[in-house]
């Protein structure tokens, strides 16, 4: 499909958002480095997490995926809403070691939230592709969406107390995350269109999701052990 021609005041709204998130890069970035400061203050929660990063958005990032946005919007026909896709400008995330520990991240997420004054943005949301981890997200409570593209992660849109500026929260393992890094580089921003790697990405995903597994098995093993 032919890209759709954006009018001047779409790419003037554009451009002004850019700006806007420019101007307030600094803001944003300290408030992932408050996020994380905050949930590794609890020490339950620690425990639970491997390690954490975060980011920012890139600006250029930024304006090609509200032009890819606005452009999505004209071919069918609906209105382009700026402020719907800006959820985003803020990321921190957080990684652990097997799938089962999500049972316990979850409500300690929340209790957390609560604690420093943070509000939930919509409801939390599972991404997958995989039926088992799709039941697990549900019985947990999530909002779960399927993927076909193989991402896998839990996703918060947070917002503090003292400011409008949103702040999402990403929730995934170890092994997901190398499988999203080698996605990112290959897939973003715009998606490659060489047929060997989108089938070598899926091939990734499953030999991810076998290593976890095999995670979550020998930590259950271990627990069994113990118990005897």
């Amino acid at each position: 499909m032919a890209k759709a021609t954006l009018s001047k005041k779409v790419k003037g709204q554009i451009e002004r958002a850019v700006a806007s998130y420019t101007n307030d890069m600094l803001d944003y970035d300290a408030l992932t480095t408050r996020v994380i400061d905050h949930f590794t203050k609890v020490d339950k929660f620690k425990k639970l997490i491997h390690s954490s990063k975060s980011r920012t958005k890139d600006p250029d990032h930024l304006r090609d995926k509200l032009i890819r946005k606005a452009e999505k919007a004209k071919q069918e026909g609906e209105t382009f809403n700026i402020s719907e896709h800006l959820d985003d400008l803020a990321g921190v995330r957080f990684l652990h070691i097997h799938t089962k520990q999500i049972e316990l991240i979850h409500p300690l997420i929340l209790e957390i939230l609560d604690k420093f004054g943070y509000q939930l943005v919509g409801e939390p949301v599972a991404y997958t592709w995989d039926i088992e981890n799709k039941t697990l997200f549900e019985r947990v409570g999530f909002d779960t969406h399927f993927r076909e593209d193989m991402y896998t992660s839990v996703h918060y849109i947070v917002k503090p107390h003292y400011s409008d500026f949103h702040c999402e929260i990403q929730v995934r393992t170890l092994m997901e995350e190398l499988w999203g890094e080698v996605s990112h580089a290959i897939n973003y921003p715009h998606e490659t269109d060489s047929i060997p790697c989108k089938e070598q990405l899926r091939a990734l995903a499953r030999l991810a999701s076998g290593c976890t597994r095999l995670v979550d098995s020998i930590f259950i093993s271990h627990e069994h052990h113990q118990g005897n």
